[in-house]
């Protein structure tokens, strides 16, 4: 048992980010399939986009403060400006994301739900790793 928490120890920050990691992709990804097999369809542009929007928004939302507070353990007086380079971060990881699902679902036509599934989690993963990357560099930086 010591060594496991010496593992987690050493390693904290990143065990930390793929837990979070995971839960921020388990809300966006709720909040996506939800819209995308409810009101929205995939096969339509605009509500591809759309969904991928906001789910964006909910999981950078939950992202930030679970990042702050347990991965990172920021201590930034500056909240504002923190958050807004937070923000700037994912907006890059967003439209990475808006191109993958453009590329493969609209442009390639493959808009059945398994192929959504299957092309959310791939940029999912992608995503996990360029938002680690940006925020260990450029928003909590210590």
């Amino acid at each position: 048992m010591d060594k496991i928490k010496e593992l987690y120890l050493k390693y904290k920050e990143i065990i930390n980010y793929l837990i979070f990691g995971v839960l921020t992709t388990a809300v966006s990804l709720i909040v996506k399939y939800i819209l995308l097999f409810t009101i929205f369809s995939a096969s339509n542009a605009v509500q591809l986009q759309t969904a991928i929007i906001i789910s964006w928004v909910a999981a950078v939302l939950f992202a930030y403060f679970t990042n702050r507070k347990f991965v990172f353990e920021s201590t930034n007086k500056n909240q504002f400006r923190e958050f807004f380079s937070f923000v700037l971060s994912r907006v890059s990881t967003l439209l990475l994301e808006m191109f993958i699902m453009w590329f493969f679902v609209t442009l390639l036509k493959l808009n059945t739900d398994l192929y959504v599934i299957i092309f959310t989690i791939i940029s999912q993963i992608v995503i996990i790793v360029g938002n680690y990357i940006l925020s260990k560099l450029f928003v909590f930086k210590k």
